[in-house]
């Protein structure tokens, strides 16, 4: 945790594209496994995109509280 604000404080460019690919990433990953687990059920494509916003929109609201 302490390499990540000395980057924000000595380089923040980099900070800032480090931590658009590390969310990027994680939520390529999350629709990846929600494509897995609703794949099966035949429904269209855009499925495990709605899942993993609602999902991510779910957290933010409790998180609220």
């Amino acid at each position: 945790m302490n390499y990540l604000r000395q980057l924000q404080s000595e380089r923040p460019v980099v900070f800032w594209v480090v931590l658009l690919v590390g969310f990027f990433v994680a939520f390529q990953l999350l629709i990846f496994l929600a494509t897995l687990i609703i794949g099966p059920f035949g429904l269209p494509s855009w499925v495990p995109l709605v899942v993993v916003v609602g999902g991510l929109v779910l957290v933010a609201r409790r998180q609220q509280r």
